[in-house]
């Protein structure tokens, strides 16, 4: 009889305290608030905006990088000396950043050149490194190749965000949504609308949906340039330019992505996406991202077609991170003159859906 063991007790004790503190972190917040947005009582539809903004690291993303963290400790992918390695255009940088230093783990960001100094600076704050490339498309292979020559381990949220996220339950993002749902007048939600970046979000709830048999529809928002849309839409893959909006879109259909749980898609200008971002403030005085217009400009297309139709209802829809981090992008007119977005036309539109009637 032979037997080889590869037992490190050590590395196993590191293990069992980092997944501790992982949780911890998580004990620590509370969950994120589900704000009501002014519509109009009579209208009989009411829209609700989950402000995942509050999280420590500021998005939507931190949900994920927990999540991405734990996968990795449990797989035993993560030591207590690895290097993460992390593809992002931002948001899930920050975050994982992080978890990181909260580890004692050294992390390099591969993030495009364009992405907003804001956000490098979040990241370097977290004690994160940032690696630029020119080529957003090059994100997936930098960082493979980064990971081999530090020994370091390549968190992939791409392909593994679908996965690392427990979508039967286990207080994630789709079970929150009901939970906070359930004393409103309309406890299950008629739409809920996200947009996808790695596509994890709109996988864990669109499952939850569908296992906890609940009626709501789920519609993703997608910006211009990304290659979700189209690709849903043909029912085959498709290439895209890539995004504006950070942190959602992508140039190609992502593993993570699960077209089949999507009862919707809508394609969103990205100059409806930025006037939505700052119609949120005006009408909420709530301060939010691009990726958060997108959601909004979605979900009031769907509550006009509701009312159009006599639907009463609920629609829920996500705050991804706040305006803030994008200060020099998306809140300077400057900025929005030299992209050739004028994004006049659709305040003028978004404001007179308030409008009495």
């Amino acid at each position: 009889m032979k037997h080889v063991e590869r037992h490190d007790p050590a590395t196993r004790r590191w293990a069992a305290e980092a997944i501790q503190a992982v949780e911890a972190d998580a004990n620590r917040s509370c969950d994120t608030h589900l704000h009501v947005f002014p519509l109009p009582p009579h209208w009989g539809v009411d829209l609700y905006l989950k402000d995942e903004s509050v999280h420590p690291t500021g998005s939507l993303k931190h949900r994920l990088a927990r999540s991405l963290f734990l996968y990795g400790l449990a797989n035993g992918w993560i030591g207590p000396t690895t290097t993460i390695i992390e593809s992002s255009s931002g948001s899930t940088a920050v975050s994982e950043a992080y978890f990181a230093r909260l580890l004692g783990l050294p992390f390099i960001a591969v993030i495009p050149a364009s992405t907003s100094p804001e956000k490098r600076e979040i990241i370097e704050f977290h004690g994160g490194k940032c690696h630029l490339v020119e080529d957003p498309g090059t994100i997936y292979e930098e960082s493979r190749r980064l990971a081999r020559e530090t020994g370091g381990h390549y968190m992939d949220q791409f392909t593994y965000a679908e996965r690392a996220t427990d979508w039967r339950g286990n207080n994630n993002i789709a079970e929150s949504i009901f939970h906070q749902m359930a004393l409103e007048r309309h406890p299950e939600p008629s739409w809920i609308v996200v947009s996808a970046g790695t596509g994890g979000t709109s996988a864990t709830i669109g499952r939850y949906i569908r296992y906890r048999r609940h009626l709501t529809r789920l519609c993703v928002a997608d910006p211009e340039g990304s290659a979700f849309y189209p690709s849903w839409v043909a029912r085959e893959e498709q290439m895209g330019a890539g995004s504006r909006i950070e942190g959602i879109g992508r140039p190609r259909v992502e593993p993570s992505f699960m077209p089949a749980v999507i009862d919707r898609m809508t394609q969103v200008p990205d100059a409806l996406s930025i006037a939505a971002m700052r119609w949120i403030k005006e009408v909420t005085r709530l301060d939010v991202g691009g990726s958060t217009g997108t959601n909004v400009a979605a979900a009031v297309q769907i509550i006009k077609e509701m009312r159009a139709a006599g639907e009463r209802g609920s629609v829920v829809t996500l705050i991804c991170d706040g305006g803030e981090r994008y200060r020099d992008t998306y809140g300077d007119d400057q900025w929005l003159t030299r992209q050739g977005l004028d994004i006049a036309p659709h305040l003028d539109d978004l404001r007179g859906f308030l409008s009495p009637s």
